[in-house]
């Protein structure tokens, strides 16, 4: 099978929500001795990217979406294992969490796909995460940035004290934060000392595109 149509396969098993497809296709391209970021970037983000643009233009919603990412997860477990340790060694490395006290991570899910889809490695600490543990495992793993999301209000006081500990850890300098969710703002960002306010999914791995 050509290398075009191997891409083909990837991408539209993505738009498609094929996770079956998805797998084929990435054997296909390991097979055919495809460079796996190719294969990776070309195919299975290039499907995730058309279904984040048709996502943020309200063409499809939220259950496809996830779908997609299922689907587009279900390749990258065969092609990130034959990706050479030196070109993940040059990846961003993100970590996505949902702040203690809250266990919504819908949209937590979305950023996470859409941070992968933009090329970061992404470390997903979950829903209902320890502050400390998001402190620590900013600096212990040496992360470019992290993401951090909650849509109850009571539990925002967890964004600053995650702020506040990476500030004291004296890892702050090295590291963006991100925040998101209904009652979060670009105020309140500003306020705690965080970098950015995402606004969506999209807003967040384009703004972190752009910084790095």
């Amino acid at each position: 099978m050509s290398k075009e149509k191997i891409l083909n396969k990837l991408s539209d098993a993505v738009v498609a929500g094929k996770p079956d497809l998805a797998k084929e296709g990435a054997k296909e391209a390991l097979a055919e001795k495809m460079d796996a970021l190719d294969a990776i970037n070309n195919g299975l983000v290039k499907g995730m990217s058309i279904v984040g643009d048709k996502y943020a233009a309200r063409q499809v919603y939220l259950p496809q979406v996830l779908m997609s990412a299922h689907t587009m997860y279900a390749g990258l477990d065969i092609l990130l294992p034959a990706i050479p340790k030196t070109a993940l060694a040059s990846m961003k490395k993100c970590a996505t969490a949902v702040v203690e006290g809250d266990v919504h991570d819908i949209g937590k899910n979305i950023v996470k796909t859409m941070l992968t889809a933009s090329g970061f490695d992404v470390n997903d600490l979950g829903k209902d995460v320890p502050i400390q543990t998001i402190i620590d495992t900013a600096k212990n793993q040496k992360l470019d940035a992290i993401a951090l999301s909650t849509l109850m209000t009571p539990t925002m006081d967890g964004m600053k004290a995650a702020v506040d500990g990476l500030i004291e850890n004296g890892y702050r300098k090295n590291v963006k934060v991100c925040i998101g969710g209904a009652p979060t703002s670009p105020a309140f960002a500003k306020e705690i000392g965080a970098d950015h306010r995402d606004s969506n999914a999209q807003d967040c791995a384009a703004w972190l595109k752009e910084v790095f």
